[in-house]
């Protein structure tokens, strides 16, 4: 059985660099884990790798939704479960198979894929439009205040602009009196569905606030408020961002600069804190994943002695 390779990290560590180097050198495929790089349309701000880069290498789960749909870890799971497990069956004793790649860009996606998904309701769609009406009329932060008084843990790992996943952890807790917090501890198991050799890329939080900055001043110069604009327009028929996708980090600022609410500045600014508030985020959960081999990332440590590093244990028994 071909054991998948599992990257992980912060946003703008490097995780995607790496997994390119390593698909180059093994001959590999790579699985973007990312719940906003399933969506066609947004490739800017989600820095999705180019079309030379998926010209070279194998990609998958990428491009699998329209931006209007409705996405969800749940749906992740099924569509790329059974494209892993093929990859697994692949002949241990050929050097020259190729391997899986998963960069995990969404850890809630990486657990549910490896782990399934916890045991929860099924949405319930008068509870999530009556919450979803109440956003509107006294802001997202309201609700979040109101999740934080019934489930402090679940409210410290989301957002408080996150409409979302405070709407469904509001729902789970109206129709179950459970908490999510609570119940997303059944992912904690010692062996999960999918084993992985999980390599982790990590940089002290000065580095990567630098790369952060650099890498949104590298997404405006992209075009990437042009990419909101002609999205936010859409014409064809049920056209536009389905809320899941106008939450994006990088796509909710330039759309709030469209709509008038903000200037460009203020938007970029933005986006910069809110990309650093997600990798705290990050961090935090990426404390709840055992046997990750990190490398350190430093400024001086170049692609090539991580790849080398890399393909070590890779390697290792």
């Amino acid at each position: 059985m071909s054991t998948p390779i599992v990257i992980v990290g912060c946003t703008a560590a490097g995780k995607s660099d790496l997994a390119e180097a390593l698909a180059l050198r093994l001959g590999g495929t790579i699985m973007a884990v990312d719940s906003m790089q399933v969506y066609r349309g947004l490739d800017i701000g989600t820095a999705k790798p180019d079309a030379a880069t998926r010209a070279r290498i194998p990609h998958l789960m990428l491009d699998v939704a329209d931006p209007w749909e409705r996405y969800s870890a749940a749906r992740f799971a099924a569509e790329a479960g059974p494209l892993l497990k093929t990859a697994e069956g692949t002949n241990p004793q050929d050097t020259k198979a190729p391997r899986m790649i998963l960069v995990a860009g969404t850890i809630l996606y990486l657990r549910a894929l490896l782990e399934g998904l916890f045991e929860g309701p099924s949405a319930n769609p008068d509870v999530r439009r009556r919450l979803e009406e109440e956003a509107g009329r006294v802001g997202v932060p309201r609700l979040h205040t109101r999740l934080a008084a019934v489930d402090a843990v679940a409210a410290g790992r989301i957002h408080p602009n996150d409409l979302r996943r405070i709407v469904r952890a509001l729902e789970v807790y109206e129709l179950t009196g459970q908490r999510i917090s609570d119940l997303q501890t059944q992912w904690s198991r010692e062996h999960p569905a999918i084993e992985g050799r999980f390599i982790g890329v990590q940089r002290d939080k000065e580095g990567l606030n630098r790369r952060i900055n650099a890498r949104v001043k590298a997404m405006m110069a992209a075009g990437l408020l042009e990419e909101v604009r002609r999205l936010r327009d859409d014409p064809r028929e049920g056209g536009g961002l389905s809320q899941g996708a106008a939450a994006a980090v990088g796509y909710r600022q330039r759309l709030g600069h469209l709509d008038g609410k903000c200037s460009l500045e203020e938007a970029v600014e933005q986006i910069k804190i809110q990309t650093r508030h997600l990798a705290k985020l990050q961090r935090t959960w990426l404390k709840r994943f055992r046997n990750v081999d990190w490398l350190n990332a430093g400024e001086e440590q170049s692609g090539a002695d991580l790849l080398e590093q890399a393909l070590k244990l890779v390697d290792a028994p």
